[in-house]
């Protein structure tokens, strides 16, 4: 009988599992949307996609942790893990040389 040490790593929730959930409370994503002062189908996107400010209102919502319903975004200390491309940069308006207008460069940290 072979035994793996290697830990499974939990997995994300269904996103019919977390709709479930909401309904079960009473809530859609739609009106959690409305209701925290974003567009109808911003807080959706938090589905398929890290948004951490959408995960935080669904997972109020249903009860629970953002970390619990989306384990793969977030490290173990319950702090999101940056996936976004250039999520570590900085902006800065160009106001020097030939430049009309405000320009914004991103400077990498």
């Amino acid at each position: 009988m072979k035994t793996s040490l290697v830990k499974e790593k939990p997995q994300d929730w269904h996103p019919a599992d977390i709709k479930a959930a909401l309904e079960k409370q009473g809530y859609t994503l739609r009106q959690l949307s409305i209701e925290y002062g974003y567009a109808g189908g911003i807080v959706q996107k938090a589905l398929t996609q890290p948004y951490p400010s959408c995960e935080t209102i669904i997972a109020d919502a249903i009860g629970t942790k953002p970390q619990t319903i989306w384990p793969s975004r977030y490290n173990e200390d319950g702090t999101p893990k940056r996936l976004r491309k250039f999520a570590n940069t900085v902006r800065h308006k160009c106001t020097t040389g030939t430049v009309v207008g405000n320009v914004e460069i991103a400077v990498g940290i």
